[in-house]
């Protein structure tokens, strides 16, 4: 019999600890920064071109390498960070593999500059596909800069799965924010295709989360401490109001490492219980030190998940300290957050008389009177606008009618044509009777739907009509969101916003989408991002089909919204002049029918 197994080549071996270790650009970013950080830098430069399908490089200022380490490190397993296995049981440094650059350098070409600050001439290497090319003395400043080109160049089918230059990017800004907000102490910067994306500065931890998200951020975070023998809390929580229905700026680190840990995130919706409505999710920037004993960080390829010694105290000790936290720092729940609002304004007159409370009643009233249907309070959605009505594409009114009626009805004026009762159930559902029975749309998904196709028609169109703010406003943002909205920058003009760049760290609004309520832009844009930054992996190449159905769903009449009879009529009007009255843009149920029969069956 043949012996059929063989030991693979380095190069085929490095190949495949490449599909662990490098699985898109934004792998790169993570483990050449962390290389810089053992290193000992404190200054870290990344510069990115095509989303780091051209080019990843990290300039650094840390201690450098010999000429004889600047070649050994792309050996597999070479590796200073640790010399035995009992040190596997202590790590402190981020990586200890030594898998990193021999996997980097077996799917690109690497070029790496590197000099000791002790030495009089740095080391030039130069690699492709895991073969050295060059290696000789240069001149170099102190530290180390590692450029990775033409990411997966001999492996086409796993370039073939990246995605968009946006999508890529995206992951990139993730990867690096995680990095920056573990090292507050170190200065960072990122630039993309020459264009600065962040500078941060070395500054204490809550600095550093407000250059990397926004001046808004700082009025936002409650501190967060707590010491105890097993494990030493820190970092800040995000105050109550402001938690989100997305998840949005959720971290974890443990000993300085960026971490994933769903039993901890518990402890933290835990110390919000009460605090915050249902369905939503806090903000938090949350660091944990621990003995380096007491972890396991070799149970993931890319170190994110470790194994804790005693989870479940810690779980409690966390818990315990943001509630603690919170309660310091006066933050309450709100009395009730779905509460009367009719009992806000009653005018107090300390000098006027006692009134005793009456109540007055109309005997006449009759609920199914049509004179006295449901007429509400509010109007409008919370853009502010009233639906339009629109020709309808067929005559949906003919389903109110017996077939005979059909034929013989005069072409009159809508008003005139239907006389069709309309009841609004606990602000949230529109009731109308139809021949067979009766029919139940749901107002805030009918809206949606609404809304959705005609934000498909302006970003169709090129000539999106803008309406102009008499005096412009201005937000503040975060380079992640401000990357964001320059890539989103012409479909945002299609839909009928001007929007500019202003400064270093903000956006300048001149002009937004008919309809739009001024008053409220800037949340609407906030609001925007957050779903755009959720659901970014769903923005692919020229598909603006998601940016619609992003601004359809932020501007939909709410559930809870009271509307009068007439906008109730408009909007069932706008809904069948759509071309898919009957589904939500995300494909759920927008209305359903119940027939007289199954009425009758309930009775039975």
């Amino acid at each position: 019999m043949n012996d059929i197994i063989q030991v693979l080549p380095d190069r085929v071996a490095n190949q495949i600890a490449a599909g662990e270790v490098v699985q898109r650009p934004a792998s790169l970013v993570k483990e050449l920064l962390e290389n810089s950080i053992d290193a000992g830098a404190t200054d870290i430069s990344l510069i990115v071109r095509d989303a780091g399908r051209t080019l990843v490089q990290v300039v650094d200022n840390g201690k450098g390498m010999s000429n004889t380490d600047a070649r050994l490190c792309f050996e597999r397993h070479a590796t200073s960070k640790i010399r035995n296995a009992e040190e596997l049981f202590h790590i402190c440094t981020k990586g200890f593999r030594g898998e990193a650059l021999a996997s980097i350098a077996a799917v690109a070409h690497v070029e790496l500059w590197t000099k000791e600050h002790s030495e009089d001439l740095g080391t030039l290497v130069t690699i492709e596909g895991s073969e050295v090319t060059a290696q000789e003395p240069v001149q170099a400043p102190g530290g180390t800069s590692i450029s990775v080109k033409n990411l997966f160049y001999n492996v086409p089918a796993r370039r073939n799965f990246l995605k968009s230059d946006k999508v890529e990017l995206k992951h990139i800004i993730d990867e690096f924010e995680r990095v920056v907000l573990a090292h507050p102490d170190i200065a960072f910067s990122l630039h993309h295709n020459d264009h600065e994306l962040f500078r941060l500065r070395r500054d204490g931890l809550r600095r550093r989360i407000v250059d990397v998200f926004g001046p808004r951020f700082n009025e936002r975070l409650v501190p967060v401490s707590e010491e105890t023998d097993l494990v030493t809390v820190g970092g800040f929580v995000g105050k109550p109001e402001h938690a989100k229905k997305t998840r949005g700026e959720q971290f974890f680190f443990a000993n300085s490492r960026f971490i994933k840990n769903s039993y901890l995130h518990h402890a933290v919706s835990r110390a919000f219980e009460g605090l915050i409505p249902e369905g939503h999710h806090p903000s938090y920037f949350l660091y944990l030190e621990v003995d380096p004993q007491t972890i396991d960080v070799n149970i993931h390829p890319t170190k994110t998940e470790i194994k804790f010694e005693d989870e479940k105290a810690i779980y409690a000790i966390l818990r315990s300290a943001i509630r603690k936290s919170l309660g310091q720092y006066n933050i309450s729940p709100s009395l009730d957050f779905e509460r009367e609002t009719s009992f806000d304004d009653i005018p107090l007159n300390p000098d006027g008389p006692i009134r005793v409370p009456t109540i007055e009643v109309d005997p006449d009233y009759n609920p199914f009177d049509a004179d006295t249907g449901s007429s509400g309070g509010g109007g409008g959605d919370a853009s502010g606008r009233r639906p339009k009505t629109h020709q309808n594409q067929f005559d949906w009114t003919s389903v109110y009618r017996e077939p005979e009626e059909v034929e013989s009805t005069p072409n009159l004026p809508m008003e005139e044509e239907r006389s069709v009762l309309a009841y609004q159930l606990q602000g949230k559902y529109i009731l109308t009777h139809i021949k067979s029975g009766f029919m139940i749309i749901d107002q805030h998904r009918a809206h949606q739907r609404i809304l959705f196709e005609q934000f498909q028609k302006s970003l169709s169109r090129q000539n999106t009509a803008t309406r102009q703010l008499l005096f412009q406003q201005t937000l503040e943002l975060g380079a992640g969101d401000l990357s964001l909205i320059e890539e989103q920058q012409e479909a945002l003009q299609q839909l009928g916003f001007d929007i500019e760049r202003f400064g270093h760290q903000a956006i300048v609004v001149r002009g937004i989408p008919p309809g739009v309520r001024e008053t409220g832009v800037l949340g609407l844009i906030e609001k925007m991002l957050d779903d755009l930054k959720n659901h970014r992996n769903e923005l692919g190449g020229d598909n603006l089909d998601n940016l619609a159905r992003f601004m359809a769903r932020n501007l939909a009449v709410r559930s809870g919204a009271k509307l009068e009879k007439e906008e109730m009529h408009q909007l069932v009007d706008e809904l069948f002049a759509c071309e898919q009255p009957f589904v939500a843009p995300n494909g759920k149920s927008v209305l359903i029918t119940l027939s007289l029969d199954e009425l009758d069956k309930r009775f039975q």
